[in-house]
């Protein structure tokens, strides 16, 4: 029986012309006001017009699927499923059951489970594949894949030695609202891959490494900090590091949020308050990573549920 693997991801505008409707497809169907959209748009010109992210995420769709094959030559068909661009999750799923699959695995390319944000592509993906009359399962937690642990850890120690001897290293993942992080293994998930990474390299807690948060929306509820900003701006106040290191570790490929609110906001502020500024590099499409996950990915099929 061939197994189709779903691979699930976030979408970005495929080009300039697509922003609003990608920004109206986030708001549930709302066209964004004049500014919101104007905003937006200088986000993605300041980076260059559009995000890498659907040039990389595709490229992780290839080394899964590759990985896949490499391990169990034509038993697996993998395609990409998107939340917010096309091709859609739906699509993903009709593509993967018109070519005749017995069973769909899902996996997102976001390695820290939350029910409102993972959660949802789960959701869609099983809908869909019940919709087909196919089974639908997948890989909900791969934070702690070690393979994963060990290129943070070497993206850490790598941009250290280009940085002061006192630099602090701030480990960050998009916040959420706080009401839906209650009861939620996010914050859980991001501390404990945190407390991973940081043991790989040899930080010591708090002095030398710390948690942070990133992409806080802008609504009227109330998101989980403290924002990365503000830690840079609170750290040079404290006169305790010449420079800080920011690790996007919840984010697996290029995209607005590391480009833009690490690469361009952070890094502003940290030159305003004189503090060195380094980014760790992200995963993409890493042979290592993307291969353990597909191995990941084909052990959740052989024991058939959900890891």
């Amino acid at each position: 029986m061939t197994v189709g693997v779903l691979v699930m991801a976030y979408g970005t505008p495929a080009s300039p012309d697509d922003v609003e409707a990608y920004y109206t497809h986030i708001r549930h169907g709302r066209p964004p006001g004049a500014d919101q959209l104007a905003d937006l748009i200088r986000r993605y010109d300041t980076i260059g017009g559009t995000s890498p992210m659907a040039e990389r995420t595709r490229a992780q769709v290839r080394a899964i699927g590759a990985g896949l094959e490499g391990m169990h030559p034509g038993g697996f068909v993998t395609t990409l499923g998107q939340k917010h661009a096309a091709p859609f999750v739906e699509d993903g799923v009709d593509e993967l059951c018109d070519a005749g699959v017995g069973r769909i695995v899902g996996v997102v390319l976001a390695p820290h489970w939350s029910d409102a944000g993972i959660g949802t592509y789960f959701d869609r993906a099983r809908d869909a594949a019940s919709a087909r009359g196919v089974a639908f399962g997948g890989v909900r937690h791969w934070h702690l894949l070690p393979e994963l642990v060990e290129f943070q850890a070497a993206a850490v120690r790598e941009a250290l030695a280009g940085l002061p001897e006192r630099t602090k290293v701030v480990l960050t993942a998009h916040s959420l609202p706080e009401r839906l992080l209650v009861g939620d293994p996010y914050p859980d998930e991001l501390r404990a891959s945190a407390e991973a990474i940081a043991r790989s390299v040899g930080l010591s807690p708090w002095a030398g490494w710390g948690l942070g948060w990133q992409s806080a929306g802008r609504t009227a509820d109330r998101w989980r900090g403290p924002d990365v900003v503000q830690i840079v701006r609170d750290l040079a106040g404290t006169g305790r590091a010449d420079g800080i290191l920011v690790v996007p570790q919840g984010f697996t490929s290029e995209n607005l949020e590391v480009r833009y609110d690490l690469d361009v906001e952070a890094a502003g502020v940290a030159a305003e308050v004189g503090l060195a500024f380094g980014r760790t590099r992200v995963v993409d499409d890493d042979p290592s990573v993307m291969s353990a996950l597909a191995g990941r990915i084909a052990s959740t099929v052989e024991h058939g549920s959900s890891a």
